[in-house]
C-alpha cells in the first residue's frame, strides 16, 4: 500500500555497520560512513555543508544535518528533564516484505538514501540506524514535518485561550492581510490547507512555480528586513478557485501564514512557543533550531525545523500518547484527535478522498487504516509515522533526489513496506 503516492565515533570502517553503546539502559545505535550513491552525495568531500543543497546532491547530506551553519536560525533550548529512551533489550527482529522476499533493516538502509532511522515501541527503542556518517547529536532538517509542529502549537495556543476559536479568520489576528482571501480564511481551514486560493506547489523552482515565488518574497536579499513585502504579496491574492473548507490542496504558504497568525495571537515567537510549550515539557534532550526568513525574521513554519532523530522520536512518542507526558497534558487531547483521526474529518479530507492514498487533518497526514495511524512527512523523505494504539513510532530522515510530487516512487514504496513490516513485527494494526 502506497500511503502517499504523490507525493564518538571511535572509528568508522569503510564497510559495514559500527555499533556504539551510550550508557546504562541506553540504545545501541549503528552508523556507517557510506550509503547508496555515497560518492555522488559527497562522501569524498566529507559531506560538505553548502547553500545549494536543493540543486547540488553533494551538499545534501551535510547541509540537511547542519542547516544552521549556513542559514540564520533561532535556538530552541532542551529540557532539564529529558524523556528517557531506553532500549528494548529483547525486541523482536523487524522484517518486511518486498515482492517475494523478506527484508531486514540492513536491507532497507542499503536500498534507500536514509540518513537516520529510529523505531520506538511503547517508549522503548527497537532500532536506531544512521548512514553517510551521520551521528545522534546532528540536527536533521524536518522539511514539511515542521507543519505538524506548527499545528500542535496552534492547538496549545487555542487551549490557552490565546486563539479564541479555530473558526476565527486569519485577519482577526493579522489585520494587515484583511484584503486578501487568505486573511478571510479561518484558522481551521488553514490547518486543513483548504483556503481555496490558487497556489501551484510544483518544486520546479521556476517563475511559474508559486512556492518559488513565495520563497523569493521571504528569502531574497532585496526583501531582507522588509516585512511589508510579505503583506503586499499576500494582499494580491484575492481570488478563490474553490470555496474555503471544501477541498484539500497542498500549499506550504498556508502553513507560513498560519505560523505568523499564531505568533501574533500568542504575542511571542514560534521559537519561544516551541521551547516553552513543546520541547521542554515533552523532554527533548538536545537543542533544536528554527531557520528564519530574511524578510521578517519569522520562523519557517512550513519546513524549517531542525532536530535530532531522537528528539523527533520523543515528539512522535508524545503524539502516540495523545499529547500526554506522565500526568501532564501538553497538547490538548481533543484537539490532537481532531488533527489526526480520520473519523473526525469532513468527507473530503479523509483517506482516499483528500488524496488517492492519505487523508489530511490539521497539517498532518492520515493513513487509510481502521486503527488511527498518521504521519508527518517532508519533501525529500522525512517521516514520523505514529500508531497510538500500538505505541509504535518510526522516524526516518533521508536525502531523496526528487521532491514530493516529482519523486521516484520507489523510496516511498519501500518506506510503506517497511512501516507495514514494523507494525507486523511489533504487534501493530495493519488493516
Amino acid at each position: 500500500m502506497n500511503f502517499f503516492p504523490k507525493k564518538w565515533a571511535m572509528c568508522l570502517t569503510l564497510v559495514g555497520w559500527v555499533g556504539f553503546h551510550l550508557g546504562a539502559g541506553a540504545e545501541t545505535f549503528s552508523t556507517r560512513p557510506a550509503g547508496p550513491d555515497a560518492e555522488r552525495l559527497g562522501m569524498q568531500q566529507g559531506y560538505p555543508v553548502c547553500a545549494q543543497a536543493l540543486t547540488r546532491p553533494e551538499c545534501r547530506v551535510g547541509t540537511w544535518s547542519a542547516n544552521e551553519k549556513i542559514a540564520p536560525s533561532s535556538v530552541v533550548s532542551p529540557s532539564g528533564d529529558p524523556l528517557p529512551l531506553l532500549r528494548w533489550q529483547d525486541a523482536p527482529a523487524i522484517s518486511y516484505r518486498w515482492g517475494l522476499f523478506s527484508k531486514t533493516l540492513d536491507d532497507f538502509m542499503a536500498d534507500t538514501k536514509t540518513t537516520g532511522l529510529m523505531v520506538i515501541k511503547d517508549g522503548r527503542v527497537v532500532a536506531e540506524r544512521y548512514q553517510y556518517g551521520r551521528q545522534p547529536d546532528m540536527r536533521f532538517r524536518s522539511f514539511s514535518m515542521a507543519k505538524t509542529f506548527t499545528a500542535m502549537l496552534v492547538g496549545i495556543a487555542h487551549g490557552k485561550g490565546l486563539i479564541r476559536s479555530l473558526d476565527d479568520k486569519a485577519a482577526d489576528y493579522w489585520p494587515e492581510i484583511a484584503p486578501s482571501a487568505y486573511g478571510q480564511t479561518t484558522i481551521r481551514n488553514l490547518l486543513r490547507m483548504s483556503s481555496g486560493v490558487p497556489f501551484r506547489e510544483l518544486y520546479t523552482w521556476t517563475p511559474d512555480d508559486d512556492i518559488w515565488l513565495w520563497g523569493r518574497v521571504l528569502y531574497s536579499p532585496e526583501n531582507r528586513m522588509r516585512p511589508e513585502k510579505i503583506v503586499e504579496y499576500l494582499n494580491t491574492k484575492t481570488i478563490r478557485e474553490a470555496e474555503q473548507g471544501r477541498r484539500f490542496k497542498y500549499a506550504t504558504i498556508e502553513t507560513e501564514i498560519l505560523g505568523r497568525v499564531l505568533s501574533r495571537a500568542a504575542g511571542m515567537s514560534i521559537t519561544r512557543m516551541t521551547q516553552e510549550w513543546l520541547w521542554q515539557p515533552m523532554g527533548a534532550e538536545a537543542e533544536a533550531r528554527w531557520l528564519l526568513a530574511g524578510a521578517d525574521q519569522g520562523e519557517g513554519t512550513g519546513g524549517s525545523f531542525n532536530a535530532t532523530l531522537r528528539d523527533y522520536a520523543r515528539f512522535g512518542v508524545l503524539l502516540a500518547n495523545d499529547g500526554l507526558r506522565g500526568d501532564v497534558q501538553i497538547i490538548p487531547r481533543d484537539y490532537l484527535l481532531d488533527a489526526t483521526d480520520a473519523a473526525r474529518q469532513p468527507g473530503a479530507f479523509r483517506p482516499r478522498y483528500a488524496t488517492p492514498g492519505m487523508g489530511y487533518g490539521y497539517q498532518t497526514w492520515i493513513a487509510p487504516f481502521k486503527e488511527r495511524t498518521f504521519a508527518l512527512q517532508g519533501i525529500h523523505g522525512q517521516h514520523i509515522m505514529v500508531q497510538p494504539k500500538s505505541g509504535i513510532v518510526m522516524v526516518q530522515t533521508s536525502v531523496n533526489d526528487q521532491p514530493s510530487g516529482r519523486q521516484d516512487p520507489r523510496p516511498y514504496q519501500l518506506r510503506d513496506a517497511l512501516w507495514l513490516g514494523v507494525l507486523k513485527s511489533l504487534g501493530g494494526v495493519t488493516d
